[in-house]
């Protein structure tokens, strides 16, 4: 009785030790040590190893360094301690010292688990072929725009092809089968006109102060601060009011066009329209386009008025004109084909902005970054076409004597 009682006591016990050194080893922060026997270095790893816990980042990287440069060394074993926990944290740092031993031609001996041999030999089963694995490097600037000379013609393409989508879309508009739908018009128009219509107001009011300002300084030296109404009204009327309205519509209408397609991109709802025979160049594109086409004219009317009216506050209260004065000598001087010459620009630049907006969304990566990049991207060129519309027109308007 008294030695059946021994006996059931050892065996318990050894197997709380066992659970305890279990216990012990999963709730034990991942260790390494490593030690030369001679020329042997044997490494052995013990506790915890997951990417969540603690590494021991310090001694993976000694451990790393030792094996690739130290002389000593002709053979290398990787074995395994009180191990408990353990995920591909593990199985990468041993594949390094693997591959850091194979460069060296040092035989390298696993005394692991069959589960962690088997999935390094997984691991190393595909050798990788030559020259699969290329160093970046920066490139040169030479390079650069020559890589960028490259993708060009791939890149217009991609543009004309859009452009031709685009105008498929209006002519299936003009004939009656357009899957455009009339409350996205009218929320596009809304939402590009109405919503945007305080910015404008406020920034071309400014804009009129300061180029009353500017024209004032050299007039008021020769006694004409009278022509600063000419000055502010013409030059407001015929390119500067529209030019700034393209500047504002860019960065808040082109910008949010290219956000709201780069991520119906990303969520593939775009691939759900053309899934279920809807082109989404006329659910998406056109009436965005040409919300934006009819409503730029119309914030451009209201920025020439507010730029006149900041002209105006400067010529009362800074110039000494009379109120009747400044408003003789504007509607003297200005021209009613100056404002029509303006509204020109501002159709064109809306166009603009719509197009390279809608391009750039439709064009968006499938990613978080891909939508930023492509809202970016449509601000810029935005700016640089509504540049290089102006000064298009201009040129046409000075051939034509406009």
């Amino acid at each position: 009785m008294n030695e059946s009682s021994t006996t059931q006591s050892g065996a318990s016990r050894t197997l709380y030790d066992t659970d305890a050194a279990a216990h012990d080893a999963h709730s034990t922060p991942a260790a390494l040590s490593c030690g030369l026997q001679e020329s042997l270095l044997v490494v052995e790893l013990s506790g915890s190893w997951e990417l969540d816990g603690k590494l021991p980042e310090e001694e993976m990287a000694q451990v790393r360094a030792r094996v690739a440069q130290d002389k000593t060394i002709t053979a290398l074993r990787l074995q395994t301690g009180a191990l408990g926990e353990w995920d591909s944290s593990l199985l990468a740092f041993a594949a390094d010292l693997v591959v850091l031993a194979r460069t060296r031609q040092i035989p390298c001996e696993l005394r692991l688990s069959k589960a962690m041999q088997d999935l390094l030999s997984l691991a190393f089963a595909v050798k990788s072929r030559e020259g699969s694995a290329r160093e970046k490097k920066k490139q040169g600037f030479l390079e650069a725009i020559g890589a960028r000379a490259l993708q060009l013609p791939a890149h217009v393409s991609d543009f004309l092809e859009f452009i031709g989508d685009v105008a498929l879309g209006f002519g299936r508009l003009v004939r009656g089968k357009s899957a455009m739908r009339s409350k996205d018009f009218f929320a596009a128009m809304y939402e590009c006109g109405v919503s945007s219509l305080g910015i404008v107001a406020i920034t071309n009011l400014l804009f009129g102060l300061i180029l009353a300002f500017v024209g004032a300084v050299q007039l008021i030296s020769f006694g004409a601060q009278i022509y600063v109404a000419g000055l502010v009204g013409i030059g407001m009327l015929r390119v500067m009011g529209a030019v700034m309205v393209g500047v504002v519509m860019s960065g808040r209408v082109g910008a949010a066009y290219a956000a709201l397609i780069g991520t119906m991109q990303v969520n593939e709802e775009v691939d759900a329209l053309e899934t279920m025979g809807i082109p989404p160049v006329d659910f998406l594109v056109l009436p965005r386009m040409l919300a934006l086409a009819i409503m730029t004219p119309l914030l451009t009317v209201v920025a020439d008025l507010m730029g006149m009216v900041g002209g105006f506050l400067v010529g009362i209260t800074i110039l000494d004109l009379t109120p009747a004065q400044y408003i003789h000598s504007t509607t003297t001087m200005v021209n009613y084909v100056h404002g029509l010459a303006g509204l020109c620009y501002a159709t064109c630049f809306g166009i603009v902005i719509a197009v390279f907006g809608c391009y750039h969304g439709m064009r968006c990566s499938r990613s978080a970054q891909g939508v930023g990049q492509a809202t970016t991207t449509a601000v810029v060129h935005s700016l640089v076409g509504i540049i290089v519309s102006t000064a298009i027109i201009t040129i046409v308007f000075n051939v034509l004597k406009i």
